[in-house]
């Protein structure tokens, strides 16, 4: 368990510190990825990550490097124990400082002093929670209040929207009844303008072809007679 996290530290979501980051989510998955395959150690609830504000650095200096992800993540994991170190050693005095209370009245100023901003914080909190208890109450009165007036108005509002419904449910039959009828009527015209058109085809084939035998009949005839005159000569 890390125990460098400060009370009352905010956490980030992965898709909030991919927003507070400047990169895509996958990319924050794949950094914290990176960096826990190296030692670092994230926040867990579950298998989710949960990031404070040392992470998102971390992240963003991952962004940043010109150097390969691997060695920039060594860095960091190694600043990571360093700092988390230094807290340790801060638990332990502060604990030391507990065992020897009477001999020491300077640590225990610093104690005291730490317990009443921490006392501090908390009534802080609970005030914040109280404000935040009588809003909900709030908005969960008239919640209940609107769902009553909804609940007594609902049975008119259903049969005017039934009536709406069935108005427009004839008006649109009756649209795309006609639209059939005018895209049945234009398929049809289609259909005997094509049919006009192949026929005009077949009369222009046709002549072509009788046009085609007619030259050939023209031509062949004067090589017939040639031929026979050729033929003399041959004799």
């Amino acid at each position: 368990m890390r125990s460098d996290i400060q009370p009352n530290e905010r956490a980030f979501s992965t898709k909030e510190v991919a927003e507070e980051v400047g990169i895509a989510t996958p990319t924050v998955r794949k950094y914290g990825q990176i960096l826990e395959r190296n030692g670092y150690e994230f926040l867990k609830d579950g298998d989710r990550r949960i990031f404070v504000q040392t992470d998102v650095e971390a992240l963003i200096a991952l962004r940043d490097t010109d150097k390969a992800l691997d060695d920039t993540a060594k860095d960091l994991v190694n600043q990571q124990q360093e700092r988390l170190e230094e807290y340790s050693k801060t638990e332990i005095a502060i604990s030391d400082t507990y065992e020897n209370l009477p001999q020491n009245p300077n640590k225990l100023e610093e104690v005291l002093l730490f317990l009443v901003k921490e006392l501090a914080a908390t009534k802080e909190m609970n005030v914040q929670l109280t404000n935040d208890m009588s809003q909900l109450k709030i908005t969960v009165s008239r919640l209940q209040q609107d769902h009553h007036v909804i609940s007594s108005s609902i049975g008119n509002s259903a049969q005017k929207t039934h009536a709406k419904i069935e108005k427009l449910t004839e008006q649109q039959k009756t649209y795309y009844e006609t639209l059939l009828q005018q895209e049945i009527q234009k398929s049809e015209f289609l259909q005997n303008e094509l049919q006009n058109m192949r026929d005009e085809q077949k009369k222009e084939w046709h002549s072509q072809n009788e046009f085609n035998k007619r030259l050939e009949e023209a031509i062949q005839k004067p090589k017939e007679k040639w031929g026979w005159v050729f033929s003399l000569f041959r004799k």
